[in-house]
Formats: C-alpha cells, structure tokens, sequence
C-alpha cells in the first residue's frame, strides 16, 4: 500500500501547445453567438472622440466569463488574460476597474434592456420557457455581510452583522436572475417600494408578448400570459398585494401571524373533515401534513378581491419555524393567494417558493459575496455583471448542456467543464483545440460546441 497523494515528475517552464479554460471558451463563445456582447455595447456610450481600446460590452462578457469561471474580482480577469489563443485581446485588470467605475446609473438601465433582448430570444428556444403556464416569479432578500465600514451604502444588518441587504426577483423555471436591487444592510424587509421597483424591472426582464399587460395602468384585456408572483412574508403588505394586482400579476404571499388568523385555526382544528391531505412536490402524499381553506374565517377586506387564506399543518418536529398558531402536536404555516384551483395544488405551489433559496445560493456561490470597491455605483454594477454572468451560465445550460449538467451546480461546472484543459494544434492555417483524452467531460463539451453552431 502505498500512501502518496502525487506521482514524483520533474516540473519545468516553457510549456506549449496546451490550453486551459476550453469550457469558459464555449461559454464566451455562446454569449458570443447570442450576440450578447454586441447588444452590451450598444447600450454604452462613448466617452471621447475615438473608440476605445477595449471594446466595453467585451470588457463586460470577458468579466462575466470570468465570474463564473471562479473569480470574485477584476484582477481574475488575467487568467483569461494567459490564453489569447482562446479569448484573444483580453482587458487588463484596470480596464475592468475603469469600466465598472465609468457606468451610470443610466448606462445601466440601457444594459439591463439590452439583456432583456438577449433573453427574450433564448426563451424562444428554450421548451422550459415556451407554452402557456404561468409564468412564475420568486422575490426575496438575502444578508451579504461586508467586513469593511468604509464602503458606501453598507450598514448594519439585523443579525449583528454589516454589509448590503440586495433584495432579488428570479424566474422559477429556469433560476435567472430578473431584477436586483443593492439596498444597505438596515434596508427594511417589507418595504414595499423596494418590491415594486424590482418587480418592474423584473417584469421588463420578460419577452414582450409575456409582459404585455402587466405594467402598471395596463388593461387587463391585453394580458397574453399570466404571471404569478410569491414571497414570504416580506411580500405580506396591503401595498404590494394592491401593485401586484394592478399590474395584472397573481401573488401568492407567506401570511404572518395574527390574532385573526390564529382565531381561524382555532375554529377548524375541530373539524377535521375539512382539512385534506397535502401532497409533496412529486404529487405523492406528505405524511401527517394536511391543508384547508380559511378565506370564510378571517376579514379579508383590506386585499384585493377574491385573496384567500390557505393553511396547512404539519407534525411538529425539532428546530420548526415560527408557526401561526401556539401547538404542542403540530405547525402551522399559511399563505394568502388570488389564484384559482385546488388548496392542495396551492399549498404545493406555493411551497415552490423554497427554489429561491437555492438561485441565491448560487449567487452567492459567484460573487455575491464579493463586493469589490467602495463607490456603491460601482458594486451595483458589479451586482448587475454578476447577475449577468449567473443567467449566461443558465442560458448555457438550458440550451447546450443536457441531463444532470443542464442543473449543475456552479462548483461542478468548473471542475468538470469550465477549466476543462486541452492541446493546441495548429493544422491547414487552423488552430484547433483537442480535448484531453480521459476527461470526463469531453463529448459533453464538444455536444456544446455542436449546439452554439446551431444557434441563428
């Protein structure tokens, strides 16, 4: 038995022929074909008289390509930097640095309609996106403690630590980030406004035949597909739920607790023919976990109209969250909704919500956590970038990655795939890169490149 973890080989420089990064190229090469860098671009203005060097929405795709590769800030740029075979003119460091610093807030909307752009036409493609369901959205906020005071538009947060309080708006069916709003550690959790404005660039985020008559003062008659919003119970507001509905858009909430609602429970817990079986995700059965309707128990005037009040119970088990009614056997958690059908299928629904925890978690995975500089325009762009880079990377799984790949995770995608390595032939004028032999990943790399080549 032999106990070393390397094999003795004798290490020298001047290495060539060999390339890293091969899967990063794929994904450069796919934002590429969806024309991503071009529409960036436009959306830039020009500075001076001349154009410049680097060309800005390159600068922009370059820097997302390195985020999801790994990188948490603009000096990880170098190491696309190392292969001008794969990336050709990367920017340095200090052109990323300039160019997160010399974006408006103005610049950045025209970004953000740029990407919608893009994105409508991947949803296009996309069969997780096309049909006529609703269209789902998940709205929560999430800490990022910063261990530095003197970054603007830090503050405290309500767990004892600093930092931002970035409330997010995602897409459930394929986790892309539509809307991000860098607000201070202190920023309120049920602020209304807030979650208005991001529901609104989330709802500009969306193809126009899906946004049509979910903008504010739309006419209900032109709504073409129905969009559907839930939250916890930050979103519980009289405020939001008005917003929600005159934009057309459903909303199913978290319901907080209250002396009207733990009444309610109170009056069903005796009737026990009510209450129905709950089902899991799957459609099978939750054990010991049942659902009812209490829209008739509680005073809903101050919603809009047709909100119900649903509940469900569960057996109590170690560590539960706070429950809506005091209980020594059981939990009790509810939602409010307007949408129609089935407690049961509701209650499983809304349930759904617990996807949002695993997109932020992703994010955090690439950069979230990583706020670079101390202008806060700055780190709002470095928020937008990285929401980019985080959609490019769903984009490439929807439309070039198949199977378990096509749901990865963003620390398997860059073991296996992202710095995948390779070897540089040059034949007929050509260069071309050749997949090591043995990588687990290599027909699932060269199946991508098959599908960016199909792509018009």
């Amino acid at each position: 038995m032999k106990s070393i973890s390397a094999r003795s080989v004798v290490v020298e420089p001047g290495g060539s022929g060999v390339v890293a990064h091969v899967g990063l190229h794929a994904l450069c090469s796919f934002a590429d074909r969806l024309g991503l860098g071009d529409s960036l671009s436009s959306a830039i203005p020009l500075r001076g008289e001349r154009s410049p060097l680097h060309d800005r929405g390159k600068v922009l795709v370059h820097q997302m390509a390195t985020i999801a590769g790994g990188g948490e800030s603009c000096a990880d740029v170098e190491y696309l930097r190392d292969e001008p075979t794969l990336f050709g003119f990367v920017p340095s460091d200090s052109t990323v640095w300039r160019t997160f610093h010399e974006i408006s807030p103005t610049t950045r909307d025209e970004l953000k309609l740029a990407v919608a752009d893009v994105r409508a036409k991947v949803w296009s493609r996309s069969s997780v996106t096309c049909g006529t369901d609703p269209v789902v959205l998940d709205v929560d906020a999430s800490l990022v403690d910063i261990h530095n005071e003197g970054k603007e538009g830090t503050g405290p947060t309500y767990k004892g630590g600093y930092g931002f309080h970035p409330l997010l708006l995602f897409a459930d069916a394929t986790g892309e980030v539509l809307a991000s709003m860098l607000r201070p550690g202190n920023a309120g959790a049920n602020t209304v406004a807030d979650h208005l404005v991001v529901l609104d660039e989330g709802v500009a985020q969306l193809p126009r035949e899906i946004a049509s008559g979910h903008r504010v003062g739309d006419d209900r008659c032109s709504v073409k597909r129905e969009v559907v919003i839930r939250s916890d119970s930050a979103g519980c507001s009289e405020g939001f739920l008005s917003g929600c509905r005159a934009r057309n858009i459903g909303f199913s909430v978290v319901a907080r607790r209250n002396a009207q609602v733990g009444a309610a429970i109170l009056d069903a817990i005796g009737m026990e023919e009510s209450w129905a079986p709950a089902v899991r995700q799957d459609g099978e059965l939750r054990e010991g976990a049942a659902v009812i309707e209490l829209t008739g128990l509680v005073d809903l005037s101050n919603f809009p109209d047709h909100t119900r009040l649903i509940v469900r119970r569960e057996p109590l088990h170690p560590g539960a969250q706070q429950s809506l009614f005091p209980s020594l056997e059981h939990r009790y958690w509810g939602f409010y909704t307007d949408c129609e059908g089935d407690p049961v299928a509701l209650d499983a629904f809304m349930r759904a919500h617990a996807h949002v925890e695993e997109h932020i978690s992703r994010l955090k995975d690439s950069g979230l956590c990583r706020f670079p500089f101390s202008d806060l325009e700055a780190n709002k762009n470095w928020l937008f970038v990285l929401c980019g880079a985080a959609d490019l990377v769903r984009w490439f799984q929807l439309l070039c990655l198949p199977g378990a790949f096509g749901i990865a995770r963003p620390k398997a995608l860059r073991w296996s795939l992202f710095h995948a390595p390779g070897r540089l032939v040059r034949s007929a004028r050509r260069e071309i890169v050749r997949i090591l032999d043995g990588w687990p990943t290599a027909d699932l790399l060269l199946g991508a490149y098959e599908r960016i080549a199909l792509i018009t």
